[in-house]
């Protein structure tokens, strides 16, 4: 692909500072970026790169100078830099249509503009709608929905009933629906209680490769809207997060905690059952959410504390084995002066 400066700045609501009939046929990072390409740096750490990059054009935030460089000029150079790539490297499944190795049990509902690879298996009452692309070894359960132009990538399994909304991804490996961990007794006799509800992944979600949705006890297990979330996560039975949130690799959710819209969740981070977490809440990487947060705050740590008040913990915790020593040289000073003290007093 071949473009202006001029075409990408219409593209994306940017200025061209520089030539703008130059062009570009591929975007490459700052540090590999030649004769042809297009780069960007969106955080002033790079800046000191624009000297030495041989890139054709550099995607920058407003106010960038760069003497001799033809830039792009535009608000958010990360986003753009995203609606870019895909212009110029455009997602190909590499097959249209119903393999006739796929195999669909008699009742499913597949669309004839549906995409089904080899050895997919699409189980009765099932519905796969138009646009869906199912790669090869995913499994979709009775009376499970597949939303029109959703992705589910190799060895997905969407158990029976479970609801995936439209232009969902779900990466290799994940699994939607399978039991939550639901015991009586447990420790003791751990008695299964039958899961009997359902998953819904609501529209324009992309989850990981090889993370878990377990379905609800009863009623939904459901991911909001525009929900992001990244490889190895565990979302437990009957949790729900908000519209706009974004879950890091190797956070665990229990069951029936609620996240509310825009909440933004660390990798490693745990976070026990029954819990509230309010809109807009970040959660550093880490940590252990232990009782609700409200809405609008920042914590980290295990377990969790107000974010500043960590920093300080954090910042503490290396100078520990020095405290210490310190206290205990206090303390044998205290008794040496305690003896020193009664010695007087006797005298």
């Amino acid at each position: 692909m071949k473009k202006s400066l001029q075409e990408i700045a219409a593209l994306i609501g940017g200025q061209v500072i520089g030539n703008p009939d130059a062009t570009v046929r591929d975007i490459r990072p700052v540090e590999e970026a030649g004769d042809g390409d297009l780069t960007f740096i969106a955080n002033k750490r790079y800046a000191k790169l624009l000297k030495t990059t041989s890139a054709t054009a550099i995607l920058a935030p407003p106010g960038t100078e760069a003497t001799g460089k033809n830039l792009i000029l535009c608000g958010d150079p990360h986003a753009a830099f995203g609606k870019l790539l895909g212009m110029f490297y455009p997602l190909d499944h590499g097959a249209s249509g119903i393999s006739p190795e796929a195999y669909i049990e008699q009742g499913a509902l597949v669309s004839d503009q549906a995409t089904l690879f080899p050895r997919c298996v699409i189980s009765r009452g099932a519905r796969i709608d138009r646009g869906a692309v199912i790669y090869p070894g995913v499994f979709i359960g009775q009376n499970a929905v597949i939303g029109e132009d959703s992705v589910l990538y190799a060895n997905v399994s969407v158990y029976q009933r479970c609801v995936i909304g439209k232009r969902v991804i779900v990466h290799a490996g994940a699994v939607i629906g399978a039991d939550g961990f639901g015991f009586a007794a447990p420790g003791v006799s751990n008695l299964k209680i039958p899961q009997v509800g359902i998953v819904q992944i609501d529209d324009d979600v992309e989850i990981g490769a090889n993370t878990t949705v377990d379905r609800a006890t009863m009623g939904k297990t459901r991911i909001g809207r525009n929900v992001k979330i990244d490889n190895l996560v565990q979302i437990a039975h009957n949790v729900v997060i908000g519209e706009n949130s974004a879950i890091a690799a190797q956070a665990g959710i229990s069951g029936s905690t609620r996240l509310g819209v825009s909440v933004m969740v660390g990798g490693q981070t745990g976070m026990v059952g029954h819990l509230t977490i309010g809109d807009h809440v970040r959660v550093a990487a880490a940590s252990a959410i232990h009782k609700d947060v409200a809405s609008g705050q920042t914590v980290g740590g295990a377990p969790h504390l107000p974010y500043q008040e960590w920093l300080k913990v954090e910042a503490c915790r290396s100078k520990l084995p020095d405290m210490r020593a310190k206290l205990e040289q206090m303390s044998r000073q205290i008794e040496e002066l305690k003896k020193q003290i009664q010695t007087l007093s006797e005298g």
